[in-house]
């Protein structure tokens, strides 16, 4: 292969946040203490000019290496979500380490990194890649779980999710393994080729891979069984890093996800069905059950993110253009929300003093107008009340279901969703009903921290009440997935 047999469009936008990141770690070596907020910037630039690129290429349809690397309009939509993750977890990463004494540039290569390795996971269309990218995103996160060393919780975080994640790996390399035996290929478009005339023989092998890529994926989406390491994790990691996985590393699972099961796999969808909508119940109930017993905020939104990898799985069962298109939408509005959350953890936080008990945030919402305000939005959303993106989400994902005939799956999640109301609202209460007179420092000297949650708050009311435009360009991503 020489140079000008690579498609160079397919590799752009991957390629400027590898440079990114090369040059982030090159400038950390010249660059020291409060300075290093200039690596922040040169990350931001970076992912920006992915987004800017991948949007230039919304029609190109690009592949390469034997079309086991595709940036069709579904990668593209992913990698513009993705940058949008990064550029806001970035922004808000600049105020929090500096108050919670972390200076070392490692922490913005490595999220680079991860976010490469997340548009690798979108863009692939072979099973190697995908495991490839699935790495490149977990071993990078794996660092940054641990990164705050002063921290026991975070080191314990680490090891948690080093020692379960490379058991989930071991199940996806299996399934890869057992897809080659049945296919003599891991790449998808002829795997979708040949289950059109699937033979005896080939049957159970395809099954089993099935099962066993179920599972891989079912790990790093957070869905019940496969959810045990979440709250701890999510608890113990740095509050941006834990905005990075429940948002970055859930939609790049999702990404994949779908791209293997409802293109490659679509021929074996009645059989995968009846195993997912257990999956998704199980998810929305104990995540949501789970949740109204937590005390501390991160745990609570760890269950919570359980609960909506369960709404997300109804998209999934739906199976048809208007439920995949739904569930990229639903993503986009849980990405801007949950980075939202997320940011106002952070602006709570003290030096020192996390603040993540609940009872914490006693009395913020009147001491901190603009605080109050923001999270007020942000549990709103999530408990789908209307207006706000977490009601027009699960409006389209429940009404594809519906539509597909999974009436009695909708009751569950419409259930599930009520049940969740109870303890978004319970947060909102200590805001506005209980008394706390300590004080936090807010958001008055943290001007990225509230760039952060202006963008996020606006987004999350402008996405739910003008969701067309939005739900379109979902739309015309996964009918290139499915075309």
């Amino acid at each position: 292969m020489t140079l000008t047999d690579i498609s160079w469009p397919a590799l752009l936008p991957g390629l400027i946040v590898t440079i990114t990141a090369l040059v982030v770690l090159v400038a950390d070596l010249f660059i020291e203490g409060p300075d290093r907020e200039g690596l922040g910037w040169l990350g931001i630039v970076g992912l920006v000019t992915a987004g800017i690129a991948s949007a230039v290429l919304w029609s190109s349809n690009a592949g390469g290496f034997g079309d086991t690397y595709l940036l069709d309009r579904y990668a593209i939509f992913f990698n513009l979500l993705l940058c949008l993750t990064g550029v806001l977890t970035l922004l808000m990463s600049m105020d929090y380490l500096s108050s919670i004494g972390i200076v070392s540039g490692e922490y913005y290569v490595m999220m680079l990194l991860a976010l490469l390795g997340m548009m690798i996971m979108a863009e692939a269309n072979d099973l190697i890649i995908v495991f490839l990218g699935l790495e490149l995103m977990s071993i990078p996160v794996y660092v940054l779980a641990g990164i705050w060393r002063p921290d026991l919780r975070s080191s314990e975080a680490a090891m948690k999710y080093f020692l379960l994640g490379a058991f989930a790996s071991g199940f996806l390399l299996f399934g890869i393994a057992m897809a080659y035996g049945a296919f003599g290929t891991t790449t998808l478009t002829p795997i979708a080729s040949q289950l059109a005339h699937l033979s005896v023989e080939q049957r159970p092998l395809a099954l089993a891979a099935t099962g066993l890529l179920l599972i891989g994926f079912g790990f790093k989406i957070a869905a019940v069984p496969f959810h045990a390491w979440a709250p701890d994790v999510y608890e113990g990691a740095p509050t941006s890093v834990t905005a990075l996985m429940a948002v970055g590393v859930k939609a790049a699972a999702f990404a994949a996800f779908a791209r293997v099961f409802l293109y490659a796999l679509e021929a074996l969808a009645f059989d995968w069905t009846w195993v997912v909508w257990p999956l998704a119940v199980l998810s929305m109930t104990i995540g949501n059950v789970s949740a109204l017993r937590q005390r501390n905020i991160k745990r609570m939104l760890a269950y919570s993110s359980i609960a909506h990898a369960g709404y997300l799985l109804v998209g999934l069962i739906a199976a048809d253009t208007e439920g995949g298109a739904a569930v990229l939408f639903t993503l986009l509005g849980y990405t801007v929300m949950t980075l939202g959350a997320f940011a106002v953890v952070i602006a709570i936080g003290r030096r020192g003093e996390p603040n993540e008990d609940i009872s914490d945030y006693a009395g913020l919402g009147f001491r901190y107008p603009f605080l109050g305000m923001c999270m007020t939005i942000f549990m709103l959303s999530m408990s789908g009340i209307p207006l706000f993106v977490g009601f027009t989400g699960k409006f389209f994902l429940f009404s594809a279901a519906i539509e597909k005939g999974w009436v009695w799956l909708v009751i569950i999640a419409a259930l599930n969703s009520v049940v969740s109301v109870y303890y978004y609202v319970g947060v909102l209460v200590q805001m506005y009903m209980g008394e706390n007179p300590r004080e936090v420092q807010g958001t008055a000297q943290r001007p990225y921290l509230t760039a952060t949650l202006l963008v996020t708050s606006v987004a999350t009311v402008a996405l739910g009440i003008f969701p067309t435009w939005a739900f379109n360009l979902a739309r015309s991503a996964i009918q290139s997935l499915t075309a």
